[in-house]
């Protein structure tokens, strides 16, 4: 890999990282209960900007009508949200022999991976650049800002490779 671009995540043992589980499960129990698409609590933010960018993000998400990827089996979404888990609890480890230019974006208000462990990851990196934390963002970020972070991370990409 030349460059990396991770989004809404965080280094083994961040804070709250080891809450994924409990908040996903809480959050899908909650979309059940009330009819709504648990991605709605999950990415975005309980805000009217954030509601909003949730329904849009909804809509372009049926846009696409053939070759859409098959949804998760609950067998890899039990083993995904385990490995998640495990991530949380693990020490932290030496990130500085990655070498590679890394963006790191986030929400500033990402409920599943609190924001601050962004700020961490950058930090640990040698190479490590934050975007600014998206105002009114929660995990979805990429999807709601999803105009923006395209710009960003296509010059990011298209960077000299000493850059």
């Amino acid at each position: 890999m030349r460059r990396v671009i991770p989004a809404g995540t965080g280094p083994a043992g961040g804070p709250g990282i080891d809450k994924v589980t409990a908040l996903t499960l809480h959050d899908i129990l909650k979309g059940s209960l009330t009819r709504k698409d648990p991605k709605q609590f999950l990415f975005f933010t309980d805000t009217e900007h954030g509601r909003r960018a949730a329904r849009a993000f909804l809509e372009r998400v049926k846009e696409r009508t053939s070759d859409r990827d098959r949804a998760i089996s609950l067998t890899s979404f039990r083993a995904q949200l385990k490995d998640i888990h495990r991530w949380g609890l693990q020490a932290p480890v030496d990130l500085s022999r990655i070498h590679q230019p890394v963006l790191v974006a986030n929400g500033e208000s990402d409920r599943m991976v609190p924001s601050e462990n962004a700020l961490d990851l950058a930090a640990r990196l040698p190479r490590g650049e934050l975007v600014r934390l998206y105002p009114d963002a929660g995990h979805g970020v990429i999807f709601q800002f999803h105009d923006v972070f395209v710009a960003r991370r296509l010059t990011f990409l298209e960077a000299r490779p000493d850059a």
